[in-house]
């Protein structure tokens, strides 16, 4: 949810002094880990940090608190004994962010009451948060200034299927011809939203309009996510089960496809599956896509194409039973029926 724009100028100060911490507690840990050979936790971090507020940081103690909590946590997901520093200044400027605990949180009226704040900060109010019981979060800062609140809240969960009682199910092909190919014969088309814009974002590039520039990376970045949330929920909301393909974004986001592959957002349309699957009680699971696309989904014999020349084609039938077939939905059909069989016996699939 954004905030309001007249208070980015004591959340640009706050986040300074987040970023001191943050860096602070960095080099201890790595500190430690060079001298002892382990990973110093967070309640360690808090005690050579207890004190600090009184002493002059203007900063709540639990938004400290936090920063440690939030520094153990990255480092473990990302398995580095060091993480990255964060800049509050320069060309290299780390965006701002402040974390938050649930207990320094109150909403009134379109407004937060943050602790270590000294006045509400108030919102543009697109959600009533009076409904919801809100949780942790923190308030960041995006590539044009602007700064949004972001806040976990607690919703009742309404079971759609149950795992052994699922209705109706989906296999997803993911690729870069279309966006997306259903195993029940549905194509969804690739926007593109990259390269509609690219020749517009060129020129303000040429041109050195770096507001522009930001400007029309925005503008693809919601045109993408707009249409990945309408694509995901309505999957959500048609099927009790749905399989995925496991393809490599990141390995493909390193090759001569790196542009197209970024502009599909793969990684991003899973993640939104994905807990929109949990809290909508449908079964979701990615599964491996290794020779979906070889695969009669009829016989189950590896007749298809293969090798990269045979990437180009895009319908085959196959030498053993005849069957005609569409390459993706093809390979959704054979990632639908590889979630079924983990699904019912969790075995490797294909």
């Amino acid at each position: 949810m954004r905030m309001k724009d007249r208070h980015a100028p004591e959340l640009r100060e706050s986040a300074f002094h987040v970023n001191q911490v943050w860096n602070f507690s960095n080099e201890l840990s790595f500190k430690v880990w060079e001298r002892e050979r382990r990973f110093i936790s967070s309640n360690e971090i808090d005690g050579y940090t207890k004190g600090a507020t009184k002493e002059g940081l203007p900063l709540h103690s639990q938004t400290v608190q936090a920063v440690s909590q939030e520094l153990v946590a990255r480092r473990i997901q990302h398995k580095k004994v060091k993480l990255r520093w964060r800049v509050s200044k320069g060309s290299r400027r780390s965006l701002g962010w402040i974390p938050f605990k649930a207990s320094a949180l109150r909403y009134r009226n379109g407004q937060v009451f943050l602790s270590g704040f000294d006045k509400p900060l108030s919102l543009w109010e697109s959600y009533d948060l009076s409904k919801y019981e809100l949780g942790s979060g923190n308030i960041s800062e995006d590539a044009r200034g602007r700064w949004y609140l972001n806040v976990t809240v607690k919703l009742k969960k309404t079971p759609k299927a149950s795992l052994g009682a699922v209705e109706k199910s989906v296999g997803i092909d993911l690729n870069l011809k279309e966006f997306a190919a259903l195993s029940d014969g549905y194509v969804v088309e690739l926007e593109k939203n990259y390269r509609k814009l690219e020749s517009e974002l060129a020129k303000a590039q040429r041109a050195r309009k770096k507001a522009r520039v930001k400007a029309i990376h925005a503008k693809i970045r919601n045109r993408r996510k707009d249409q990945l949330h309408k694509l995901s929920t309505a999957l959500v909301e048609e099927y009790g089960a749905i399989f995925i393909g496991n393809v490599n974004a990141s390995a493909l986001a390193k090759t001569r496809m790196a542009k197209s592959v970024l502009d599909a957002g793969w990684s991003t349309f899973r993640t939104m599956l994905q807990y929109k699957s949990d809290d909508a009680g449908v079964w979701f699971d990615e599964v491996d896509e290794a020779f979906s696309t070889q695969t009669c989904s009829c016989c189950n014999t590896r007749t298809g194409p293969k090798g990269l020349d045979g990437l180009r084609i895009r319908e085959w039938a196959c030498s053993h039973c005849g069957a005609w077939h569409h390459r993706d939905i093809n390979a959704a059909t054979n990632i639908l029926a590889a979630g079924r069989r983990r699904l019912a016996v969790g075995i490797p699939v294909l």
